[in-house]
């Protein structure tokens, strides 16, 4: 049978009483989401909603995001999930632009989801214990709705860094077969304790996190909101083994003062994507909590996992890898050994929702997907992350990838996070810049961080301006967002 849902009910009848999901002292058997999924769907069945249909999740990572992902599957509906930080005129564009039938909102974003909603789709408010009273007075539906391979199961919005958000439709076949890739490179089984820190509507942490934990039959201790506290006492407490993340959760759990204090001797893998993980955050990760990384690389739009490194070959640090197994990867436009990624095989999504034109602009006749990153490769067939095409800064002429500066000032045993951004620049078109926030207790000024980065590199790619921030602009998914990088008055005068 065709249906992500599936893999739910093949783990809740290998062993129904193994933990699915550990949030705080609560604890949610595999039987148990499996019985809330199937009541999840009757619901839905009763609410109208069709195979086929949209309906959106604006949950945290609470239990009740599982029990509506996979219930919304089961019933042969399609998930359009949804970050519960959006403002009453984003939600109402998910929803309108979706045509979703339904959205189950969390209660503490109540407001937001109730006028988003006014146009036309029913919000369903999810309450502890009155969602699951609810659930309790509905009629289950055991059955998993048959999906075609090619049948849409998600509907994943990205980030909209220009225009509107557009969304990736992900097809049942592109979800399982990239759940079986993520449990193989992590080489899940039961016995697995996986840290849901990252959020559940990202599909890094809906996919690598939840869909493949719970295909593996292993558990999944949730973090309502990533804090690095939080983050190493749930490792602590329930024995993690295996830590999902991006880069600044890995810089801000490295510089937690507290860190010795927690047991974090169970970690046997960590993962980390969504952004280029720092060579020298890497490193001294691995050899302050004793286990290794493993960086890879994909977008929502490749569901989401395209290459990886992988444990029982050699890793490079600073690289992604290689492409994972049925897919692949090469380099277009190719200029000084750089050029634009893109991406070809099972984890290519269908196309964006309702935009044929968006769609033809990224995949060609041939299937390949334009990533928009820039990349090299080596010899062995590593590829390198050099840069978002969007984020290159081009200086009097010459290519500047902002990547390469900020690894060397993450080498400055001061800095904690950075980000180098192009500022305009009426003569030599943009010039680049650098904001930084230090390591608590640590000292730094501008000059001296400036000359850092003169001293190895060549003139035109070192920071003309440099200032100190308390803290980075960061998305919801913990990543740095150049874009809302405010530069001081009169920097360029």
């Amino acid at each position: 049978m065709t249906n992500l849902a599936t893999n739910l009910a093949v783990s809740a009848a290998r062993d129904g009483a193994a933990p699915a999901i550990r949030l705080g002292a609560a604890e949610v058997s595999f039987a148990q989401l499996d019985a809330a999924s199937a009541h999840v769907a009757g619901l839905l069945r009763e609410r109208g909603v069709q195979p086929g249909d949209r309906v959106g999740i604006m949950l945290p990572n609470v239990p009740q995001f599982a029990a509506a992902y996979f219930g919304i599957l089961r019933a042969g509906a399609v998930v359009v999930p949804m970050n519960v930080l959006l403002k009453a005129r984003e939600v109402g564009f998910y929803l309108d632009d979706s045509q979703a039938k339904l959205v189950f909102a969390w209660h503490g974003f109540a407001e937001d989801a109730v006028a988003g909603a006014a146009a036309g789709t029913e919000c369903l408010l999810v309450t502890p214990g009155e969602f699951e009273a609810l659930l309790a007075a509905t009629t289950p539906q055991p059955q998993v709705v048959e999906r075609a391979a090619d049948d849409t199961a998600v509907i994943l919005y990205t980030s909209g860094t220009t225009g509107t958000p557009k969304g990736a439709e992900l097809s049942h076949a592109n979800l399982i077969r990239n759940t079986e890739v993520v449990t193989g490179l992590f080489t899940l089984t039961a016995d697995d304790v996986v840290l849901g820190a990252l959020p559940l509507f990202h599909s890094f942490g809906q996919v690598c996190g939840l869909s493949a934990t719970v295909a593996a039959g292993a558990c999944l201790a949730l973090v309502p909101r990533f804090d690095a506290q939080a983050a190493l006492d749930t490792i602590h407490r329930y024995r993690v083994t295996i830590f999902e993340g991006v880069p600044t959760m890995y810089v801000a759990m490295l510089a937690h003062p507290d860190r010795a204090r927690f047991d974090v001797s169970s970690l046997r893998m960590c993962a980390s994507g969504g952004a280029a993980l720092p060579v020298e955050v890497l490193r001294e990760f691995e050899a302050q909590f004793g286990c290794i990384v493993l960086e890879g690389y994909g977008l929502s739009e490749t569901s989401p996992v395209a290459s990886f490194n992988h444990a029982d070959r050699e890793r490079k640090a600073g690289s992604i890898g290689t492409p994972v197994a049925g897919v692949e990867m090469a380099l277009r436009d190719v200029e000084n050994g750089v050029g634009e990624i893109v991406i070809r095989g099972h984890n290519v999504m269908k196309g964006y929702w309702g935009r044929p034109d968006a769609t033809a602009e990224v995949i060609d006749a041939d299937g390949w997907f334009r990533s928009g990153d820039l990349a090299r490769m080596d010899e062995d067939g590593y590829f390198f992350i050099v840069d978002r095409k969007k984020d290159m800064i081009i200086r009097g002429g010459y290519n500047v990838y902002p990547r390469e500066i900020e690894e060397l000032l993450y080498e400055h045993p001061a800095v904690r996070e950075v980000a180098v951004i192009g500022v305009p620049h009426a003569e030599l078109g943009e010039e680049v810049c650098a904001a930084i926030a230090l390591k608590e207790g640590a000292t730094a000024t501008a000059d001296e961080l400036r000359e850092h980065v003169k001293a190895q590199a060549a003139a035109y790619k070192y920071p003309r301006h440099v200032w100190l921030v308390d803290e980075l602009p960061k998305s919801p998914t913990g990543k740095i967002l150049k874009r809302a990088v405010e530069t001081p008055a009169g920097l360029l005068d």
